[in-house]
C-alpha cells in the first residue's frame, strides 16, 4: 500500500497550547490525537533522530547535543531510507541540517529562521511534491516549523540564564511571550493545511503533526526554557496522526516518539529490514483500532548543564514514565524524584522514600534502559 508520508514539526509545542487551541482542536476531529505523546529528549536534535529511527538515542548514538554525527547510520534505518528504498521522493527542510538523520533524502532545505516565511516556503515544497505525485511518484516530506524556537532564543535564551530570578518571578510575563509564539504557529499550522486541503492530498497521505518538545514558562527554577530536566511540561508532548484508513480518536493512553516510525511503517506495509538493529518503539495500530495493547514505559534522558554554559556531553538527567507515575533520576548529585501524575500533574510533591512500590518498579526499569548505550 503506497501512501505519501508528511511530518510536520512544530518545535517547541507545548501540548497545553494545543489543547485549548481552536486550530488544533479542529485537527483533533480528523486525526487519532495522543495527548500523551512522550519525548526521549527534551530538545530537538536526540528528540527527532529517536523518532526518525524508532530508537532511543542511547542506543542510535544520538544522546545529547553534541552526537548528531555519531548516529549509528549503519545499524539504524531510517523512516526516509526506507520510503527511499521504495521509490519514495524524499523532501525535507529545518533551520539546520543537525536535528535529523540526513541519510535517504533527495533534498534537504535549510531555511533562515530569521528571515523566511515558512507558510510560503513550506506551502512550495508541498507544491514540488505534489508535482513529483502527479508525475507517479509518491513522496515523503519533513517540514519543520522553527518560530517558536527562534523566538525563545532571542526572547529568553539570549537574555536570561537557567537561574535568572527575574525571569522565573515573571511567569505571567513568560506565558504571554510564549502564547504570541504558539499563536503564529497555529497561522502557520491554519496555511500548511489549508495547503494540503487545496491539493487534495489528505485522500492518500499519512500525516503526523508532532512537537519535540514542550517549553517552560518558569514551572521549575533552574530551566528558562528546555534541555534541563525531565519534568512533563518539556517531556509531555502532543502528536495528530491522519489517515483516512484510520477513524478519528483521542487516547489516553502514554505513547512515545519512538513508536512514530514502526506505526507508519505498519500503515504502509512495509516490513522492518532484519540487517539492521532492532527497535525500541512498536506500532501503535492495535492501539488506534482499540486491540489489547500494553502500555510501555517511557525513558527519556537529557544532560543538565547546571551552572555551565553549555550541556554536558552525556546525559546526566534520567526519567522513566508510566501515565500515571514518573521516576527521575538526577545522576549529577545522586538525588532521585517520584510523582503521582494523576494527583500531582505539575510534579511539586516529592513521593520518593515513601516505601511505594512503585519506586523500585520504575528504578528497576531505569537501571535496564539507561544500560543500552
Amino acid at each position: 500500500m503506497k501512501k505519501n508520508v508528511i511530518i510536520i514539526l512544530i518545535d517547541g509545542g507545548r501540548v497545553d497550547r494545543a489543547k485549548r487551541s481552536p486550530i488544533f482542536t479542529n485537527l483533533q476531529s480528523k486525526s487519532v490525537f495522543f495527548p500523551q505523546t512522550i519525548t526521549y529528549a527534551p530538545y530537538t536534535n536526540a528528540a527527532m533522530h529517536a523518532l526518525f529511527s524508532g530508537c532511543y538515542g542511547n542506543r542510535n548514538g544520538t544522546y545529547s547535543y553534541w552526537h548528531t554525527s555519531r548516529f549509528k547510520k549503519n545499524e539504524f534505518k531510517t523512516i526516509t531510507e526506507y520510503l527511499k528504498d521504495r521509490g519514495y521522493f524524499t523532501c525535507g527542510d529545518a533551520h539546520t541540517e543537525l536535528i535529523v538523520p540526513k541519510q535517504g533524502f533527495d533534498e534537504f532545505h535549510i531555511h533562515d529562521e530569521n528571515k523566511d516565511d515558512l507558510s510560503k516556503q513550506h506551502s512550495n515544497l508541498i507544491d514540488l511534491a505534489k508535482t513529483k505525485n502527479d508525475q507517479g511518484s509518491n513522496f515523503f516530506l519533513y517540514l519543520t516549523y522553527s518560530n517558536i524556537h527562534t523566538g525563545m532564543k532571542d526572547e529568553v535564551l539570549k537574555i536570561y540564564n537557567n537561574f535568572s530570578k527575574e525571569y522565573f518571578q515573571n511567569k505571567t510575563i513568560n506565558e504571554k511571550r510564549y502564547d504570541l509564539f504558539f499563536s503564529k504557529a497555529e497561522n502557520y499550522l491554519e496555511i500548511i493545511l489549508q495547503k494540503i486541503q487545496d491539493l487534495d492530498l489528505y485522500k492518500n497521505s499519512i500525516i503526523l503533526i508532532i512537537s519535540d518538545h514542550g517549553i517552560s514558562i518558569g514551572e521549575k527554577f533552574g530551566e528558562r526554557a528546555y534541555g534541563a530536566f525531565c519534568y512533563d511540561y518539556t517531556i509531555k508532548t502532543f502528536a495528530y496522526l491522519i489517515s483516512n484508513d484510520l477513524t478519528p480518536k483521542e487516547t489516553s493512553n502514554q505513547v512515545r516518539h519512538i513508536d512514530f516510525m514502526p506505526t507508519i511503517l505498519d500503515l504502509l506495509q512495509i516490513k522492518l529490514d532484519p540487517s539492521y538493529e532492532s527497535l525500541d518503539g512498536e506500532s501503535l495500530i492495535p492501539l488506534i483500532n482499540g486491540l489489547k495493547f500494553k502500555e510501555n514505559i517511557a525513558y527519556s534522558e537529557t544532560g543538565n548543564p547546571l551552572h555551565d554554559k553549555a550541556p554536558p556531553k552525556a546525559p546526566n538527567t534520567k526519567a522513566v514514565r508510566t501515565s500515571k507515575w514518573k521516576l527521575i533520576f538526577n545522576e549529577y548529585n545522586g538525588t532521585k524524584e517520584l510523582y503521582d501524575l494523576e494527583k500531582d500533574p505539575e510534579e511539586i510533591s516529592n513521593l520518593i522514600g515513601k516505601n511505594l512500590e512503585i519506586e523500585n518498579m520504575l528504578w528497576n526499569e531505569l537501571t535496564k534502559l539507561q544500560r543500552n548505550k
